[in-house]
């Protein structure tokens, strides 16, 4: 290898792919971002993203990392199929936001959801019995439907989360604060609509993306992906033995659906389908 070959400036390119909390670990992607920063061999980052959103903190924690790149090389974001809540609320932490014109963005938002196993306890005869230090101790248990002044803080702390989410579009987008609440309905819309409503800069695809921000980054348009590393059982047991284990993906479930959580979430996938809370890694 010719002496500096491999120390030439280029474009670090991390992709978003799936649930953020999921498919998208969060230690492992802020620990990627960090090293992005403070690498001279990456110029910029370019963020390929596909994804539905999903953890609320999550999402906060990548947000913040990527802001860190952004202080000192340029970011752009390529939204490729779906930038969707948090997925877009990480694409806020672009410079720039590139996609494709019919890929999806938007459904700025918040959803909380938790069990309600009453009835169904009930069925088979089984009973809790509770005892707490405080009235809304025990809101989130799965044993019982909310009260209505649960009901109350529960939409009390969703306001206050969606207030965040509106807070970072506006900033990010350098939108009115008063514009953004008038598109955070939780709709999804195409790239080409939210071009006109300053939800992305500019319709392109990955090439476009990458030689935009690599001459924005003073480097050429060499593409760097970095990826997390897998562990040992992914390496030696392999990605498709994992995947048929359909009894994990079952019991995965199950258990997120039983904790409940607050997302940045496109609630179509929830629990399942290609980007779903369900899926292994």
């Amino acid at each position: 290898m010719p002496f500096g070959l491999g120390r030439r400036s280029g474009v670090a390119v991390v992709e978003i792919h799936g649930a953020i909390g999921n498919q998208v670990k969060i230690s492992a992607y802020s620990r990627i971002f960090d090293a992005v920063a403070q690498d001279k061999r990456h110029s910029a980052l370019l963020l390929d993203i596909d994804s539905p959103g999903g953890s609320a903190s999550g999402s906060e924690v990548l947000h913040r990392s990527i802001q860190r790149v952004a202080e000192n090389k340029p970011v752009y974001a390529y939204v490729r199929g779906l930038g969707a809540s948090g997925g877009y609320y990480l694409a806020c932490a672009a410079t720039k936001i590139y996609a494709l014109p019919t890929a999806m963005v938007g459904s700025i938002g918040v959803i909380y959801f938790r069990p309600a196993l009453e009835q169904l306890l009930s069925k088979i005869g089984v009973e809790f019995s509770v005892y707490k230090s405080g009235e809304f101790k025990d809101m989130t248990g799965f044993w019982r439907g909310p009260t209505d002044r649960e009901s109350e803080k529960f939409q009390e702390l969703i306001n206050e989360v969606f207030d965040n989410f509106v807070a970072v579009v506006a900033q990010g987008r350098s939108l009115e604060e008063a514009k953004v609440r008038e598109i955070a309905t939780g709709e999804l819309m195409t790239a080409q609509r939210g071009i006109g409503l300053g939800m992305v800069d500019q319709i392109g695809d990955f090439k476009d993306t990458l030689d935009a921000v690599a001459e924005a980054g003073g480097c050429k348009p060499l593409a760097r992906f970095l990826r997390p590393g897998r562990s040992l059982s992914q390496r030696v047991f392999g990605r498709s033995n994992m995947a048929r284990s359909g009894g994990l993906e079952l019991i995965n479930s199950l258990q997120r659906l039983m904790a409940g959580g607050i997302y940045y979430l496109e609630p179509g996938h929830l629990t399942g389908g290609e980007y779903g809370l369900n899926g292994s890694e």
